[in-house]
């Protein structure tokens, strides 16, 4: 007998890791290291503003998204045709798959990079083009480049890169897109743009405004900690913003996690105030594990990697026993969040006791 069979890709489809809840220990405060979340509890303004919103949860949310899509545009002085709205960034790029890439067609990014992009592909029946970071974790955008070929539809470039760490520069993301041939989608993914603290940083709304095939994709679930909400955001030319809002899921955006973001938006200067916090933290971190004698990648997330290998699964399970869990990739290495303050006191005992 024969039953329905699903498209064959799904079966190649990877699962998607989620990171693991801490291990509840007796007498000891455990602390979730595994998944870049913001510490930090809600600002109480988005608490009532979403609390407001919750009285109508009889009713379908704005599927127009008026209000957020209003904000977005003021903010950061874009038109609100350039901008198109899902449930977070990792939403956004598997819409921009479905939307730009037809069976076989190949999507380069480098890799490892964010675990989501082979699942998007996959699922979407595209070719995953992996390129492998360099040694200290950061993209090869010269091998990216040569990577393309005729039937590369979208380039993905994450930076800060997710796990790793290292983001690009203006000078290199230039260099990259002069090689770029225009017909081929470069997406920014800028989900930790917030905490970059360097030399030459990207300026990705400058960037797309000089690029007809540039995307960039962002998320309220980092620095503006509304990871539970999933609402993200993408900006880019009108016909790229208007082919992912054809795609999109009615009603993705819930009404709570629109006020959310709306609220969010209009407190950024207090909520940037967190991430200051967040990043004096990891700076605390990154210097107390190179004093340790770790060689840690630059850290321009809210997170830090740690190259492993076959000691990966060894390290994970010496933090979870401290009262920390982590995010390890098996048999490369763990990448960890930057959390609260004993978190990451925690974090430097561990680290410096495994070395």
């Amino acid at each position: 007998m024969t039953t329905p069979q699903p498209r064959a890709n799904v079966a190649e489809i990877p699962p998607y890791v989620a990171g693991k809840p801490p291990t509840v220990r007796p007498g000891m405060t455990s602390y979730k290291l595994s998944s870049n979340e913001n510490p930090y509890p809600p600002l109480p303004g988005v608490i009532a503003a979403v609390q407001a919103g919750v009285v109508a949860m009889n009713r379908y949310p704005d599927m127009g998204a008026t209000m957020l899509y209003d904000a977005l545009a003021e903010k950061f002085d874009v038109p609100v045709g350039h901008l198109s709205v899902a449930t977070g960034s990792v939403g956004l790029i598997y819409q921009l798959v479905q939307a730009f890439c037809d069976p076989g067609d190949e999507v380069v990014f480098a890799w490892r990079s964010f675990e989501a992009y082979p699942i998007a592909v996959t699922a979407a029946g595209a070719t995953s083009v992996r390129v492998p970071v360099l040694a200290d974790g950061r993209h090869d955008l010269d091998a990216m480049a040569d990577a393309i070929t005729d039937r590369t539809k979208i380039v993905l470039v994450c930076t800060p890169n997710n796990p790793t760490g290292p983001a690009v520069t203006q000078s290199e993301l230039d260099a990259f897109l002069a090689r770029v041939p225009s017909h081929v989608l470069v997406v920014v993914d800028e989900a930790y743009v917030e905490f970059v603290r360097m030399d030459d940083p990207v300026d990705g709304l400058a960037t797309y405004r000089r690029h007809e095939n540039v995307v960039l994709t962002r998320t309220f679930s980092k620095a503006y900690g509304l990871a539970g909400f999933r609402v993200g955001y993408a900006v880019g030319p009108d016909p790229i913003a208007a082919a992912l809002r054809a795609v999109s899921l009615p009603f993705g955006v819930s009404t709570v996690a629109q006020l959310a973001a709306v609220e969010s938006l209009a407190r950024q200067e207090e909520l940037l105030e967190r991430v200051e916090a967040l990043v004096a933290e990891r700076t605390r971190v990154v210097n107390g594990l190179r004093d340790a004698g770790w060689d840690v990648p630059e850290a321009q997330g809210n997170f830090v990697w740690f190259e492993l290998g076959d000691r990966t699964a060894d390290f994970a399970a010496a933090a979870d026993e401290a009262g920390i869990v982590v995010r390890p990739f098996a048999g490369e290495g763990a990448r960890v969040s930057i959390g609260e303050v004993e978190a990451n006191d925690r974090l430097l005992q561990v680290a410096a006791a495994f070395r």
